[in-house]
């Protein structure tokens, strides 16, 4: 009997829109892949290539009703392709199910794409400024007090790093951080007798999309410590979804767990030189 069910369900032709659903959720792989290799390799304009990677975003979409549609004339003409459906349908939930959390941060968060820890005097992009060009890049010069206004709404963590080490220090620490998360440095200045303040400029990148974000490091004296600003500013899209002051937040974080753990230490090597001579004095004394 089983034998005979079986030979009879093969014998029934396949939906062919079931069929149809997995070619277009396997295109949309293939389209969306494609267009994330572009961005990131910059093979077109930014807007071209990122109207390429919606496009694939469509088809997926538009797999998804295919595949509905497939499912009811299955259900009604008792065809096969089942199995068709579920590949399509895991397909295009690996492809829209990033963008929907893009989508669902693009609802929440304000659309602005310039983070900072000082928005009266923002660390300034100079190098940067230089490779911000093109009808499709935002501006070099920071968004203004709206956008300040927005932050301090969204972001009120984000602070400036107030750290107990000499602004040398506060230096090769930032730029140690930044080398370690691999962003690509453009213009790296320490602070000098001289010149007070260091630079730090820096080219990060979106995890997945590759998406240029500037970043702006800069190191003032602050009493016996010094005080780090940053900048995060996305290049070419005008909703940074959250990116750039998640960046900032765990770079601050990193900076002080780093600057923190050198105290300890510093303290540590001053403390024998200071009983010698406490015992230098003692015996002046006698």
């Amino acid at each position: 009997m089983a034998r005979r069910f079986t030979a009879a369900y093969q014998s029934e032709p396949v939906s062919a829109l079931a069929n149809w659903a997995r070619r277009l959720a396997i295109f949309a792989l293939i389209a969306a892949i494609v267009s994330i290799i572009v961005i990131r390799a910059g093979y077109l304009d930014f807007k071209p290539a990122l109207a390429t990677f919606f496009g694939a975003l469509a088809i997926a979409g538009l797999s998804i009703l295919v595949s509905l549609a497939a499912f009811a004339s299955i259900w009604h003409n008792g065809l096969r392709g089942m199995g068709r459906i579920l590949v399509a349908l895991l397909l295009d939930l690996v492809i829209l199910a990033y963008p929907a959390y893009l989508a669902w941060q693009y609802r929440k968060l304000p659309p602005i794409y310039d983070i900072t820890t000082d928005p009266i005097d923002p660390p300034r992009f100079e190098a940067l400024a230089r490779l911000r060009t093109g009808d499709d890049a935002n501006p070099a010069v920071y968004a203004g007090l709206y956008s300040a206004e927005q932050q301090r709404i969204a972001y009120p963590e984000i602070e400036p790093a107030t750290v107990e080490v000499p602004p040398q220090k506060a230096y090769e620490t930032a730029l140690d951080l930044i080398n370690k998360r691999k962003w690509l440095v453009v213009d790296a200045r320490p602070p000098t007798p001289q010149r007070r303040e260091g630079k730090i400029e820096a080219i990060a990148r979106t995890p997945i999309m590759g998406f240029r974000e500037d970043i702006a490091v800069r190191i003032m004296p602050d009493g016996p410590g010094a005080r780090i600003d940053l900048r995060s500013s996305s290049r070419n899209i005008p909703h940074d979804l959250g990116s750039n002051a998640a960046r900032i937040a765990r770079l601050v974080e990193d900076i002080n767990e780093v600057t923190d753990s050198i105290k300890p230490a510093q303290k540590k090597q001053l403390t024998p030189a200071k009983g010698a001579a406490q015992a230098k004095g003692g015996q002046t004394k006698r």
